[in-house]
């Protein structure tokens, strides 16, 4: 039986990989075990923003009054979003495509914007949830 070395010689440069792949050399087929294949799509996988929620944010600031927007940063789990808020506390949040898109998005539509991580979030954001708290959403704030 031929074992494979690797190059620093060590039988093996990753101690867990299974004798099968050892031995053979193979690191494709039926001796890949299913954990050391990559999934394709994960879930919680970052999505680019697209141009519906675009239209949605320019149909939201067109719609409400005293509106300002509030950039949050991108994190491990969700990508650069916008929020915004309302005079009556009203909010909407959507994926946009940088900071630098949703501060000049806000300055077009003539809205004060700021960025969450330093200012923080209105305080009417939370009333207006605490006032709205299981009220069923209709399908356009479902989206």
């Amino acid at each position: 039986m031929t074992v494979r070395r690797h190059p620093s010689g060590s039988i093996s440069p990753v101690g867990w990989l299974p004798y099968a792949i050892l031995v053979t050399g193979r690191r494709k087929g039926p001796f890949l075990l299913g954990f050391l294949r990559r999934r394709r799509e994960r879930p919680g996988t970052l999505r680019a923003a697209e141009s519906d929620d675009m239209r949605y944010l320019r149909e939201w600031v067109s719609t409400r009054r005293g509106i300002e927007g509030y950039v949050e940063p991108r994190t491990a789990v969700t990508d650069t979003t916008l929020l915004l808020v309302a005079i009556d506390g009203e909010w909407t949040r959507r994926r946009v495509p940088s900071p630098q898109w949703a501060h000049e998005f806000a300055n077009r539509a003539g809205i004060p914007s700021y960025d969450a991580a330093v200012v923080g979030y209105p305080a009417r954001m939370r009333e207006w949830n605490k006032r709205n708290r299981g009220r069923p959403r209709t399908a356009e704030e479902a989206e």
